[in-house]
């Protein structure tokens, strides 16, 4: 597939909601494609860091579209391996962005299907959502335990928030691009009102769990796919019913007056420390954009 057919994509960059009719079961597809393209192009990440910050951003796009909100989702991993960190965040209207702390010479020494344990090491992986300075910012952590994100978070759902909860998680080039999709499915916590009904949500649950089992890394990535022909494809004897989808975009909220905000906090002492040259460079760590502060910058603030 040439570059050029790539970019002729039919439905693309969006998390797509939607629910099984016949179970009520709520489910998100994200597919992701030229918002990371984006993203990439302002980094030289390794294939295993793009792999994994790829598969970060399509896992964030599926929780943060299963929230109601109004601000950020982010997702935020810390481990003791070859990448330190991995940051992926979405805002309610759509924005998107993400980066990686990386030890070159650690991840130099792993394949590009490297599973999780091996680039993260041990740590953890934290959810947390900011609605602003007048409300409460909700955090929720829990141990890397699996060998994908897709497991550590089924393993947070579990034994956090009592939502039963299937996923699948996968990020591929196709094409010469960076490419992630992501699928969920969760199953109300409080259940079945009788043991009848229980079972028989039970036995829905399962059947559903098949049918997405189903559903390969290709199709989750195609870029000739649709969302609502995957989903058809996937659960159409379910009554599949897909909503409004949410069309999601890079955008970093950086800017200068952030920084300069920051540089008015800080003692003068610090400020000085921070000049080389007689410059004050700071660097975006999600778009690499740097904003560079002279003397008279400085003194101005």
């Amino acid at each position: 597939m040439t570059s050029t057919t790539y970019h002729i994509a039919l439905d693309d960059d969006l998390i797509q909601p939607f629910q099984l009719e016949t179970t009520a079961f709520r489910g998100r597809l994200v597919r992701l494609g030229a918002s990371l393209d984006e993203i990439f192009g302002k980094h030289d990440y390794p294939a295993p860091v793009a792999r994994l910050l790829s598969e970060a951003l399509a896992l964030a796009g599926a929780l943060a579209g299963a929230l109601k909100y109004d601000g950020i989702f982010t997702l935020q991993t810390k481990g003791d391996g070859p990448v330190g960190m991995i940051v992926a965040d979405v805002t309610s209207t759509g924005d998107v962005r993400g980066y990686a702390q990386f030890d070159g010479a650690r991840v130099a020494g792993v394949g590009e299907d490297a599973d999780l344990p091996t680039l993260l090491g041990k740590g953890y992986l934290a959810f947390t959502v900011d609605q602003g300075e007048h409300t409460e910012r909700y955090q929720g952590i829990v141990e890397l335990l699996g060998t994908t994100l897709a497991e550590c978070t089924q393993h947070y759902f579990r034994q956090s928030e009592q939502l039963v909860t299937g996923l699948s998680v996968t990020a591929r080039r196709v094409g010469g691009h960076w490419r992630a999709g992501a699928l969920m499915l969760q199953r109300l916590a409080e259940g079945a009102a009788n043991l009848a009904s229980a079972t028989v949500e039970a036995d829905d649950w399962q059947r559903s769990m098949v049918l997405m089992g189903t559903v390969t890394a290709d199709e989750l990535v195609d870029p000739q796919l649709t969302a609502h022909t995957l989903l058809f494809r996937l659960f159409h004897e379910e009554g599949v019913r897909a909503f409004a989808p949410v069309h999601v975009r890079h955008a970093c909220r950086c800017s200068r007056e952030r920084v300069e905000t920051v540089l008015r906090t800080l003692p003068a002492e610090d400020v000085e420390h921070m000049k080389v040259d007689g410059m004050i460079t700071a660097t975006c760590e999600f778009c690499s954009t740097a904003y560079r502060f002279t003397d008279a910058d400085v003194a101005a603030l």
